[in-house]
């Protein structure tokens, strides 16, 4: 019987490293919604964890902004604000516009990708799981920012990116007929890319951004 070498086995995560996966998840996904307040006792039950590591899970997700701590009390799931909304769509117009002017010389080798990406969202819209389809949804958008070629740019996108998850899960999920219009949206991306002018590729990408914003505007 033969076994891995040291160097291919990878290690297990921490009990930290778990329990802060496994809030994460319920965050963004909704399994706590914005305003509710979670106990230790309870992410370290669910986690599988000692309280101890749970600290040390919360006060990473309160550095990121999902979570408030209360001594004694427990976590609250930070609800979504009008502010970060705003913030968070200002943010993504700046990155991912100036990511699709400087990649538009290139675009033939992104067409791919992104064709997949798009294709993956059919299938999870399809099947009706509203997380794959976020997923799938960002990781088209995230193609875009990082064949830009800015590795900082690219770093704070991908720290928007669970901001975006969560406002993305509960406008899909809330927001009737706004899966098909995104889908319909990545689409004119992906046709825009087969013009010899620009000019309707970076229209298509703001309009989608603004679209977005409209809806998420509207959401209680």
């Amino acid at each position: 019987m033969t076994h891995p070498s040291p160097s291919r086995r990878v290690a297990a995560p921490s009990a930290a490293e778990r329990a802060y996966r496994h809030l994460k998840r319920a965050i963004l996904e909704q399994i706590h919604p914005g305003g509710s307040l979670v106990s230790e006792g309870e992410i370290a039950e669910a986690a599988g964890v000692s309280r101890t590591p749970v600290r040390e899970a919360l006060l990473r997700l309160e550095a990121e902004g999902l979570v408030k701590l209360y001594p004694k009390r427990g976590a609250l799931i930070r609800p979504v604000s009008a502010r970060e909304i705003t913030d968070v769509i200002e943010a993504r117009r700046l990155v991912e516009l100036h990511a699709a002017e400087r990649i538009w010389p290139r675009r033939a080798t992104l067409r791919e990708g992104l064709a997949a990406r798009l294709a993956e969202m059919r299938a999870a819209h399809a099947a009706g799981d509203v997380t794959a389809l976020m997923e799938a949804d960002r990781a088209f958008h995230a193609i875009v920012v990082d064949a830009a070629g800015n590795e900082i740019l690219a770093e704070l996108y991908q720290r928007l990116r669970d901001r975006q998850l969560r406002m993305g899960e509960a406008s899909f999920r809330l927001s009737p007929g706004w899966a098909e219009t995104a889908l319909t949206e990545h689409a004119a991306q992906l046709a825009a890319l087969d013009s010899d002018d620009p000019g309707p590729w970076l229209a298509a990408v703001a309009a989608h951004i603004d679209k977005a914003a409209d809806v998420l505007r509207t959401l209680p």
